[in-house]
């Protein structure tokens, strides 16, 4: 399975269940709703809306992942 097909399920998953999770308006990552800090951007303003949720799971389940990891620094 490559990681666009591994992307696409995390997507499906999410959208299952999107009350569970909520959209760091710092820098688009899905978050689990008990996260009190974004470990990406260290953002802590949130979207936690079903609509918005589901909008960006789409958008990153369709795409390759662009986010900078700790090892790129």
């Amino acid at each position: 399975m490559d990681e666009l097909q591994k992307r696409a399920m995390q997507a499906e998953k999410i959208m299952a269940a999107p009350s569970d999770y909520k959209v760091c308006e710092g820098c688009g990552s899905i978050l689990r709703v008990g996260a009190a800090i974004c470990p990406v951007c260290k953002a802590y303003r949130f979207d936690e809306s079903t609509e918005a949720v589901i909008e960006q799971a789409k958008i990153l389940g369709a795409r390759e992942a662009r986010t900078i990891s700790d090892e790129d620094w």
